[in-house]
């Protein structure tokens, strides 16, 4: 049974305003409480919390350091079939579509100027790298060859002037409706191609024209990760019309990457001559080595890249 004290108490804090019951609840002047709690308490509190989340926070980065001191900053920790990214390349190709919409479709409007200079332009951003490095060396990259290879400590410039009809100067072939594309092999550190030479058995898959090509150069001129484009159905390759390929392949003096200061990645010219008009035209590129595997499709494609051509 409660008694009159406790009766009396609670009658009272009912008649309180509520505006007034608040304001106790932040501050009790007679109990000295903040927020229910005394001064020294909320002290205590804050002092147990800092130093369980100093001790935490230093429990964390010794965790963290610990792990960053088991990682180089050039060599990954996991290369090759160890890695996510595996020991099989895939392709990659410049320019990009203007519209992300359009996937990988690249649709040049030959009417347009405004759609000519965009694709140029974005040609222009990709090679402005490989621009600079031709005007500024990188003291640490050297001029190679079949003949001239690069020692340990140094990297191979890419030459520009291996990219034919496909330069700055032709608007890369987009103001005359023979666009260029340019293609690149997908970095995989310490990875090295195994070539086909000429006198091994070339896959039956291999265009005969690239298979003659192969056999016609001396052998050190095989090394070399040998590239094909074509179109990707019956009615695509009667559409896609001559296509230029320059260089025909990726040197193996560009290879392994090992991330060195100046490397700059390999790049291979496609352009199309004379493709139909008003026609999407289904274009596949593969790269072919010994330990390239080739695998087309939309989903799991391997060793190849796919993109759809259409010029109005």
């Amino acid at each position: 049974m409660m008694n009159n004290e406790t009766v009396d108490y609670e009658d009272s804090a009912r008649k309180l305003p509520k505006q007034f019951n608040f304001w106790r609840g932040i501050y009790n002047k007679d109990k000295n409480y903040i927020f229910g709690r005394t001064p020294k308490n909320w002290g205590e509190l804050l002092l147990f919390y800092s130093i369980f989340y100093i001790i935490l926070a230093a429990l964390f980065a010794i965790c963290m350091q610990s792990l960053l001191w088991t990682l180089d900053k050039k060599v990954p920790k996991w290369t090759l079939n160890e890695s996510r990214i595996g020991d099989n390349p895939g392709l990659g190709f410049r320019p990009m579509p203007l519209n992300i919409s359009q996937g990988s479709l690249v649709w040049l409007n030959s009417r347009n100027a405004s759609t000519i200079k965009n694709y140029v332009d974005l040609i222009d951003s990709f090679l402005y790298p490989y621009e600079e490095a031709t005007l500024h060396p990188h003291e640490n990259s050297v001029n190679c060859d079949f003949e001239n290879l690069p020692s340990a400590d140094k990297v191979c410039r890419v030459n520009l002037s291996h990219f034919g009809q496909c330069t700055a100067a032709n608007s890369y072939g987009y103001n005359s409706s023979q666009p260029c594309i340019f293609l690149k092999l997908n970095r995989i550190f310490n990875w090295t191609p195994e070539p086909f030479f000429g006198d091994t058995a070339l896959p039956e898959n291999m265009p005969n024209d690239l298979k003659l090509y192969i056999k016609s150069l001396q052998e050190k001129e095989q090394n070399q990760v040998f590239i094909s484009c074509e179109g990707q159905n019956p009615s695509d390759k009667d559409s896609i019309g001559k296509i230029s390929i320059s260089p025909r392949g990726f040197p193996h003096y560009f290879f392994p990457y090992k991330n060195k200061e100046g490397y700059l990645s390999p790049l291979i010219s496609v352009q199309f001559e004379s493709p139909q008009r008003n026609k999407n035209i289904n274009v596949e590129c593969i790269a072919w080595a010994k330990n390239i595997v080739y695998r087309g499709g939309l989903r799991d494609r391997q060793g190849s890249i796919h993109f759809e051509l259409m010029i109005d």
